[in-house]
Order: C-alpha cells, then structure tokens, then sequence
C-alpha cells in the first residue's frame, strides 16, 4: 500500500538528485506523507486545581514559512519580536474549549477568530484561566471562566511578555501582570555611524563561557534590549479590569507574588549588560516590595555571571524564592565550596531562610554533601522534600526537611543513581494548600506518586500510595495490557478517582477517568493518519560485543512479510552512563500511539524501509572526566550491535543500512561515517562538528580544549572529514540559536568533505531554528531525506561501488 516498487524508486531517487541539485525551490515528499503531515493535531490538556475541569487547549497545524520570517530581534540569549513586544515565533494555541470531569460535557470557550494564545495560567482555586492573546502585532490579556465557559479581555494591548507576563495573586481574583511602561519612548534606532568601536576587556579571571548565540553585539543591541524588558507592574482584577501600577518600571523578568499575598519577590536584571552571557548571566538585583510600590528590602544582588566554573555555580545566594508554606519566608541556598565543582569538600551547600520584614539575621536551615537543586514543599505542615545531586555519581537524594525546625534531623526519603529508571519511585502528586500555592500533596499521612514504571520489558506507569513516615510504597494501579496509560492527575484526594491519558499502537492519547465503576473516556480525539494502522511496532534488546544490553524501538512497513529483508535506518541519540547496568536499561513502550508528524524518521517506513528508533548508543565510564575517551570506540561497538540484530532477525541484510540523527545524533552520525564502514549514507541534522569551536565543554564533556586538545581533535568529525567516504546529508536551520550547534558547523563540514573530495549535501533551511517547524522547510526536510535514501540506500547494488562488509549471522540475543 505504502511502498512503490524498489527499483523504481531507487531510479526515480537517483534522477531526483540529479535534477534538483541547482534547484532552491521548495520540494514535496509523497502525497500520502503530505497528507500525514497536514492531518489535525489533538488538543493539549490541563487538569484544573480543583480537579473539576478540564481545559482543552486547540492546536494549530505547522505554520507557513512567512510565520518564521516574521522581523526578529536576537538579543541577550532571547529570540524577540519587538512589533509585539515579546517571544519570536509563530502560534501554535487557536481555541479553547473545557470539560465538566463529572458530567462529561464539553463546551467551546468563545475567542476572536484568527488568533494565537500562550502563557495560560490557573487560578489557585481553579475558576478561572488566565492566557495571553496575540492579534496581530497586539498582546492582550484575557480570563476564561471555565465554570461558565467564558472569557472576557482584561487588559487590552500594552503587555510585555519578553518574560513571563502574567501571574496570579492568592486571592484567585486579582492577576500581576508585565505591561509596557507608558512613558518609555519610541524603539531606539540604529545608528549608521556607531559611536565607536566594541570592546571586551579580559580581566584576569577565570569565564569558561559556553558557545551561547543570540547575544548582545553592541551599544545599540544593548539600548534595544533595554527598552523592550523595561516593565510596569500592574495589579489588575480579574473580572473588573481598572490596572493599578504598582511600584516603578524597571528590567524586570520576574515577579512572585508572596504565599500570603501581601508582598512581591522581584527580581531585575542591572545595567551594563554583558556581551558574553545570556540575560540570565547578568548581573541582577532581588528585592521586595509591599502592593503599595515600595521597597521593603533588598534580598541578593549579583554582579555578572562570567567567572561560574563549568558545572558549577554563582557565589553568594542564589536561587531565591519564597516558602509555599509559609506566608512571608524567603528561602534561599548558597554555594559552600565557592560554586566550583573541582574543589574537594564535605559539604557543598547550605540552605537559608529569612522571615519579613527581612531585617533580622538569617538563619541556616541544612547543610548538604552535594549540590542543592532545590525543594518541593507539602501540604505537611512547613515540610518539604530537599533535593541534592552528585555530578560526579549521579546519585540524587530527596529528604524530608522541616523549615519549622530549622537545622534539626532530615528524613532521607529517597536515594538512587539519577539513571536508574527501573529504580525510579516517580514524583508526588500535588494539591493547592492554603495559600493557593502547588504543594505535594500529603493526605492522611501518605503521599500519592505517579512515574513512568520503568522495566525490562518497557514502561509500565503506576499510582503508589507512600507512607510520609516511612516511604514505603503500596501500588494502586498499574499500567497492563497492549496499551499506554499514565497518572495525569488525582481527582479525589486520596486517589480514590484519578485520570489518565490512555493509547494504544492505533489510538491517539485520550482522558480518562477511574474510580466511578468501569473506567470512561473523558475525551475522544480521532487517530490523525488511520492509514497506518497496519504499521508494526515492537521495542527490541539485544547485546553489543562487551555485553552491553541494548533497547530500540523496531518499525516495518505494513505489508511486510516476514523474512523479506528491507533497507534499513537507525535513528539514534548517545547518551553518557557511569555503568553498564544503568545503560543497558529499557525505557520507553511499544504500545504507544505511532504518532508520524513533523521530520519523524517515522515516514520512512511508509516508504518501504525499516526503522530502528531512538536505538541506544550509550557512552560508558565510571569515570565522568574522561569517559568521552572512548566515545567513538563505544559509538561503533553499538552501531555493529544494531545492524548484528537487524540480520539476525531476518529483516536487514547487513548492506542497504543509513544512519541518522538530531544535534548530537548528527555529531554521532559523522563520526560513525567516519569511523566505520558499517552504512551507506547517513543523514544529519542541526549537528556540531568541530569541538574547536565549543572549546569550554560540550554535552557532558568538562575538560576544556587547553585541557584536552587530543580529546577535542579526536571528538571532532570535521579533523577526520577525509575519513567520511560514505554519502553525507547535512541538514541545518539558518537561524539555528542552539548553544555549540552554530550553522556555521554544518557549513564548514560540507566544505571539508567536499574539499577531501567526499559526497555530501548540504540543505540550509530559511528561517527555521534548532529544530523546524516551518510547513514548507518540514516538507522539504522529508523530501530531501526520501531520495537521499532511495538514491544510496534503497538499490541491492552499493551505489558508491565500496565492497560490501560480510554481515555476522549470529547477533546477541533478546
């Protein structure tokens, strides 16, 4: 049904290239992937707080290119569009509908039409939602009353949602919103004689900055930066609109309001900015201030965060927030082994708190061995769960802390090294406490988690009621049977009503809700593509040469027939591990829906090959300094595993074998082109090539190059592009903001290839980002990707004449 005859297509493949070589128009996959492509997405959904409704969030198809090419301002780290005065990119949210969880009906919230929605928001006592509406070059603020199914304009036009624009108060009545100060003056233009020279100046101190892109570039980039974050707080109600400003206009990128309502944590960005570090880098100032506008004390201020060692931290406090649990407490931590994660120390972290009006002393709540990622409060009193990670081990615990009775003994209520999924014990549920703030929810002394449920035979998530004593867990449901369902939310407190999202091979997610007699569908979204049905899914392990265990996720067209042998893609992705068990875990499930949209490696399967998905290339080291010395080695042992079992399981022949990738799955790519001869082709996409050009660490790499330059050379596939004597794809956005994944990278690498008299193709694609979105350039992607296969993948003879490698008949087993 899907597949043409392989030896037209090859055919076809082959003058397709030759055709289109000088070709820039934009090109078209196969109607049937068109139609793919074009077929509805389903709504995303949110579980109101008080568990009542739920909020259908309608989804538009990909945007049209001209969407992308929208005017852009690329500053501080941000992608801007200054004609709205906030993010840049195309909608993706249209409509708005919401169901009663009880009654099951659905209701459509009325909108203007031809609209874009973002940053929604619930209220703590679950009314209302609150959502940004974009009209053209317009921002406003709209409140939907979801026990009503209405929403009404709050604020029109004038928001500046460069950061995060809008906020709840506690009272679930009264919103904080970012609006454009309006005195601020028209957008400063650039001169056409600058003023003078740029200069960075070097100080004698350490600044292991990562390749960040986006940044400031000179004066006027700083004044424009300036003038769009600049932002007047206002306090408006819900549903009498009337803003009142509240203090004065500042660099404002947050604003919390305190738990009891009475105050507001800011924190604001300080000039001059820098130009080597994104906004989040600058130096900044935390302070408080009353509803009345007036400061009431200064928390931290922070000069510019240039000098943080790699992996580490900035001195002094830092993440600084206020206590869910109690009305008026900043909680804050700070480093104890001057941020550096190279420093030899018993104990790395320290946690603080202080109580308004925050002249007093503060006090110090817990000390930790490792580094403190932060705390996730209950509804237990002023208990919360305290979380400290080991880079080095990757041991992750979670203790039980009382910030009533700071310094006294903590709980440890979980330990395990962070990759152990089989181990994972999931993450608890919330509730909204009394201060309408997101709290684990402990009932009746027991926490409820929900996770993944990890196992060797594929995810199976669970609900688990565990002691807040002890921690011991008691399974209440279980993921079973030929379908994926998992936790989204708890209805009725003690899990005695919850819902799911539930699918299957052929059935997208839908809600539904246990706990009333026999489970029943809250939702009924239809299959988008039921034409491939017929597509057959099973997730495989298998073993590489030092005994390893390996996963993928194994793809066949519908009318394959079984011991046909068919031409073969592995789409992979390597991760690091600091040991074999932890690697050679299974994670993910073959009973989810076969979801086929946007560049999915999917599509190659209705176009009659095989597919191993997201098959695992770990990289191992108990070592995490110098695990990347064996990277390659590592990569190829795993690449040979995964052809081995394509033959042992009859469907490969060892031959017609690409291989392909995204970001660091394109890194991957080349060097296994590189490095082996194992494939034919390969295909990357948005990757980086030569590590000279990110020479302050990379993925999980922390040596720098001065400390590593024989690991960064070898590590380069760009250094070895006279190695690559198999075809090459190079795929890569034009506007690609990614930190390391420069498009230059992609660039170069066609260059060195093609200079080293190598074949490649390098497809730069207009507008698009790290990843695409653009309907045409998504279009053209599998396009490209489509005769690039069929020309060296797809014929039984190896287009580019190598000799074939005999393939081994006996892989590892299941």
């Amino acid at each position: 049904m899907f597949r043409q005859s392989l030896a037209a297509a090859a055919l076809a493949g082959v003058f397709t290239i030759a055709a289109f070589a000088q070709d820039e128009a934009y090109r078209l996959p196969p109607q049937d992937i068109v139609d793919i492509v074009d077929a509805p997405a389903a709504p995303w959904t949110s579980l109101s707080p008080d568990r009542r409704h739920l909020l259908l969030i309608h989804r538009e198809n990909l945007p049209p290119v001209s969407e992308l090419a929208r005017p852009m301002e690329r500053l501080a780290g941000l992608r801007l569009d200054a004609s709205t005065n906030g993010r840049h990119g195309p909608r993706t949210a249209i409509g708005l509908s919401v169901i009663d969880i009880s009654s099951g009906e659905e209701r459509a919230i009325n909108l203007p039409d031809d609209v874009g929605l973002s940053n929604f928001d619930w209220s703590p006592d679950g009314r209302y939602a609150a959502f940004v509406v974009a009209d053209g070059d317009e921002l406003s603020l709209w409140v939907a009353d979801v026990h009503r199914a209405r929403a009404r304009e709050v604020i029109s036009g004038g928001l500046n949602a460069v950061f995060d624009p809008v906020s709840w108060m506690p009272d679930s009545q009264t919103l904080l919103v970012h609006t454009i100060p309006a005195d601020r003056g028209p957008m400063p233009e650039r001169p056409v004689v600058p003023a003078g020279p740029v200069i960075q100046v070097a100080d004698g101190y350490e600044a292991p900055v990562r390749t960040y892109q986006d940044l400031l570039e000179d004066a006027h980039d700083a004044a424009l930066f300036a003038w769009m974050a600049e932002t007047q707080l206002v306090l408006v109600n819900a549903n009498r609109g009337r803003p009142r400003p509240v203090g004065e206009p500042g660099l404002i990128y947050s604003a919390d309001p305190a738990p009891g309502g009475e105050m507001i944590l800011i924190g604001a960005m300080e000039q001059p900015f820098s130009y080597d570090v994104p906004w989040s880098s600058f130096a900044d100032r935390t302070y408080v201030i009353g509803l009345d506008g007036n400061e009431i004390a200064e928390i931290a201020r922070q000069p510019i965060a240039d000098n943080v060692p790699i992996g580490g931290v900035i001195t002094g406090r830092r993440n600084v927030g206020w206590q869910a649990s109690h009305p008026s407490r900043i909680i804050w931590s700070e480093a104890l082994d001057g941020g550096d994660p190279r420093v030899e120390a018993v104990e790395r972290d320290s946690v603080w708190m202080l109580d308004a009006p925050f002249d007093g002393e503060p006090v110090e709540v817990a000390r930790f061995e490792d580094r403190y990622y932060g705390t996730q409060f209950t509804s237990e009193g002023q208990t919360g769960l305290a979380v400290e990670y080991d880079r080095d081990t990757r041991i992750i615990r979670r203790w039980v802390i009382d910030f009533a009775n700071p310094g006294g003994e903590m709980r440890l209520a979980e330990e395990r090294n962070l990759q152990d999924s089989y181990a994972n014990p999931g993450s608890p549920e919330t509730t909204r406490n009394e201060f309408g703030q997101s709290v684990a929810a402990v009932e009746d002394g027991y926490l409820y988690y929900t996770g993944d449920g990890s196992t060797p035979e594929g995810d199976r998530p669970f609900l688990r009621r565990v002691s807040f004593e002890t921690f011991e867990a008691e399974e209440i449901w279980r993921n079973s049977g030929e379908n994926y369902e998992e936790v989204i939310g708890l209805v009725s407190p003690d899990a005695a009503t919850f819902l799911t999202s539930y699918q299957d091979p052929v059935t997208p997610p839908n809600v539904r809700l246990h706990g009333e007699g026999e489970a029943r569908f809250i939702t009924d979204f239809a299959n988008p593509h039921p034409q491939l049905n017929e597509i057959s899914r099973e997730l495989i392990t298998y073993e590489r040469e030092d005994g390893v265990s390996l996963s993928a996720t194994l793809y066949l067209p519908a009318d394959y027939e079984e011991g046909e042998t068919l031409p073969l893609l592995i789409w992979a992705y390597p991760l690091e591990y600091n040991d074999a068990a932890t690697a050679g875990q299974v994670r993910g499930s073959p009973y989810q829906f076969t979801r086929v949209a946007g560049t999915s490696p999917r599509f190659l399967v209705t176009q009659g090959y095989a597919l191993l998905e997201n098959a695992t290339m770990p990289v191992i080291g108990d070592d995490p300094e110098t695990v990347n010395d064996t990277f390659i080695e590592q990569l190829v042992m795993s690449a040979q595993a995964a052809v081995d079992e394509s033959v042992r399981r009859g469907f490969g022949d060892g031959e017609r074998v690409a291989i392909a990738g995204h970001s660091y799955g394109a890194f991957m790519t080349a060097h296994l082109l590189a490095a082996s001869d194992i494939f034919r082709t390969g295909i990357a996409r948005s990757g980086a090539y030569n590590r000279t050009l990110t020479p302050f660490g990379f993925q999980s790499e922390r040596r720098t190059f001065w400390q590593a330059p024989d690991v960064y050379f070898e590590l380069s596939p760009f250094m070895h592009a006279d190695e690559i004597n198999e075809p090459i794809l190079l795929i890569h956005g034009q506007l690609d903001n990614n930190s390391g994944t420069y498009p230059m990278q992609s660039e170069r690498m066609f260059a060195a290839v093609k200079g080293n008299a190598g074949t490649a193709r390098l497809v730069m694609l207009p507008y698009e980002s790290h990843g695409y979105r653009g309907r045409e350039n998504v279009l053209h992607v599998l396009a490209e990707s489509i005769d690039w296969l069929n020309r060296w993948v797809l014929p039984e003879e190896d287009p580019t004449g190598r000799t074939p490698v005999e393939p081994e008949a006996d892989g590892a087993g299941e």
